[in-house]
């Protein structure tokens, strides 16, 4: 009789029952945990989705953002301009020459507004379920159908070749340091973000920039691409028009070595 406890089958033992008991205290606690964790991001949530929490910013609005920060920040800095410039007016002892010298380096450098005749080009991108309109054409890519870095700097160039005093993109005066960049279909220039249809305005003699629009082989290219798959193309003259003066910075900035 002293044996029977001992015997197989009988699962009375306390050794058995000390054997489960710690396995049991274990899935208690995860249990326990899960629901904590639920509670907790039921808690957080309050019925919304955390996971598209409107307050979590996309990167695409966070460059709308400093692209919108960027334009206050060049409105700020061309009214300082003016009010500097006010004030270098007053009588400083300079001569009528030196004076003249500076209006003349100022007009170059592209910082003061700038009035006459003008010409606009506008680039778009083609619609969407765009086809070939032509025989001999393959049917498009997506690549074939949006503005490209290039295009945008052909027409710069051919109105710079064609005379232009002035070139304004969108809404920004083009300087010397002046750099169009895209990524992808989006223009980003001088800080400042912008998507299509993109103008370009130049003041000139519109007869001699419309001829160097048309010498250019490379919006020759582009005119392949407007009548096989419609990108957008348009010319017109604006009459007299006034060019803002550059507003941003014209310190240069550059890239160094770590030491």
């Amino acid at each position: 009789m002293s044996n029977s406890a001992d015997s197989p089958g009988t699962g009375s033992s306390p050794a058995r029952r000390w054997a489960f008991r710690p396995v049991r205290l274990l899935t208690v606690g995860v249990f326990a945990l899960a629901g904590l964790i639920f509670f907790t991001s039921f808690h957080t949530a309050k019925g919304t989705n955390i996971r598209t929490d409107a307050s979590l910013l996309k990167l695409s609005d966070l460059i709308e953002e400093r692209s919108r920060n960027n334009g206050e920040l060049d409105e700020s800095n061309a009214a300082l301009r003016e009010d500097v410039e006010s004030l270098a007016e007053r009588d400083d002892g300079s001569t009528k020459a030196e004076d003249d010298k500076l209006a003349a380096l100022e007009k170059d450098a592209g910082t003061q507004k700038l009035t006459g005749e003008a010409l606009t080009v506008t680039l778009d991108d083609a619609p969407p379920n765009a086809t070939a309109k032509l025989p001999g054409y393959p049917e498009p890519q997506p690549d074939y159908l949006v503005i490209h870095q290039q295009d945008l700097q052909a027409v710069v160039n051919a109105l710079w070749e064609g005379g232009a005093e002035g070139i304004k993109v969108m809404d920004q005066r083009l300087i010397s340091t002046s750099a169009v960049r895209c990524v992808g279909n989006t223009l980003i220039l001088q800080g400042r973000v912008y998507s299509p249809p993109y103008k370009i305005t130049a003041v000139g003699d519109p007869e001699k920039l419309q001829q160097a629009l048309s010498a250019s082989p490379a919006i020759q290219n582009y005119m392949v691409y407007v009548n096989v798959y419609g990108l957008g193309w348009k010319v017109e003259e604006n009459g007299t028009v006034t060019l803002p003066g550059y507003s941003g910075t014209v310190d240069l900035h550059y890239a160094k070595p770590v030491e």
